[in-house]
């Protein structure tokens, strides 16, 4: 992306409905609803694709009832912010900066690509892509290394959304000679003299984000939101585990659903477990048993029912079943 002269980037009105045109300082601007309209709230939906992108929210993942009621909250507040507009009210452009905290496999990637989404819909950033980065991405190991690291992950981030994982380790409190301060100084800048072509969401564990915050007064001032995202239950974990199995088209019987069940429940409580991430690994783990049990056999013949279906014994096998706690692969 070009910047404009000056080093600067417009974003267009809300209600732009996403151009990657940038607006222009000479457009005109729209002229006002008159004061008796009547503005069709489903009609604004449709037009800013807000329903699609929260349908797909729902799809995507099981549980996280608090998460998806703040991401409709701040997608109503801007939906209304769109509609004072046509109507020529004021309508500052809200704080969209936001961290993310909670555990490993919990969604907050997937909520992050959906709000750019949203916000690309809604008229808030040019082109609504999400830009995925770590400590790697921006710091530098030596010296003058790092603000070129940081600002060429800002221009590919311009018109979308920053997301930065753990963050807390951009900033090493302990190290003087550590260059992350540079980076998180950068990036304090553009949160807030380029707030209008670019959200920030910070993410990591709670615990270490509020330390990072409390060593970082000016970040955590530009955070207009902090969403939590919670564990997931047993039967959510089930529950994901059913749909990743779908996605490849293999079955779950209630029998191998029980065992499954019991497998999450000693794993939840061992090292390095990651939620949705470790469903994962546990399903692709039964495929590779699944398979090896289907072609070790001389001579063996297959259905196409044997062929979907992970039985109970795949999941048995596991050393999360066969080890003691404390010497169970953490994702055997």
């Amino acid at each position: 992306m070009t910047a404009p002269a000056g080093g600067g980037f417009t974003m267009p009105r809300p209600g732009a409905g996403g151009s990657e045109q940038a607006v222009s300082a000479e457009d005109d601007p729209p002229v006002p609803l008159a004061d008796d309209a009547v503005l069709d709230v489903d009609e604004v939906r449709r037009e800013s694709d807000v329903d699609a992108v929260l349908e797909r929210l729902d799809a995507e993942l099981v549980g996280l009832v608090p998460v998806k009621t703040r991401i409709r909250e701040i997608a109503a507040l801007l939906l209304v912010d769109r509609m004072r507009t046509r109507f020529g009210l004021s309508s500052s452009r809200p704080a969209l900066h936001m961290s993310f905290t909670g555990s490993p496999g919990t969604g907050k990637t997937t909520v992050a690509l959906r709000m750019a989404e949203l916000l690309r819909g809604l008229g808030y950033l040019r082109r609504g892509h999400l830009v995925s980065v770590t400590r790697d991405d921006l710091v530098g190991q030596y010296i003058g290394h790092t603000a070129p690291k940081t600002k060429e992950v800002l221009k590919r981030a311009m018109g979308g959304v920053l997301f930065i994982d753990e963050a807390y380790y951009l900033y090493k409190e302990d190290n003087e000679r550590d260059y992350g301060a540079e980076s998180v100084e950068i990036l304090l800048q553009i949160m807030e003299n380029q707030r209008d072509d670019l959200v920030v969401i910070l993410a990591g564990y709670k615990d270490r984000m509020d330390d990072f915050f409390r060593s970082n007064p000016g970040m955590s001032s530009r955070i207009a939101h902090h969403i939590d995202f919670p564990d997931y239950t047993v039967e959510e974990l089930a529950a994901i585990a059913g749909l990743i199995a779908a996605e490849h088209e293999y079955v779950l019987p209630e029998d191998t659903v029980r065992v499954l069940r019991d497998y999450l429940d000693k794993r939840m409580r061992q090292p390095r477990f990651a939620n949705a991430r470790s469903v994962r690994n546990a399903i692709e783990r039964a495929r590779l048993r699944q398979a090896n049990r289907l072609v070790s056999e001389p001579g063996a013949s297959v259905t196409k029912q044997q062929l979907q279906t992970l039985e109970p014994a795949d999941f048995l096998a596991s050393r999360v079943f066969t080890d003691p706690p404390e010497e169970a692969d953490a994702e055997g």
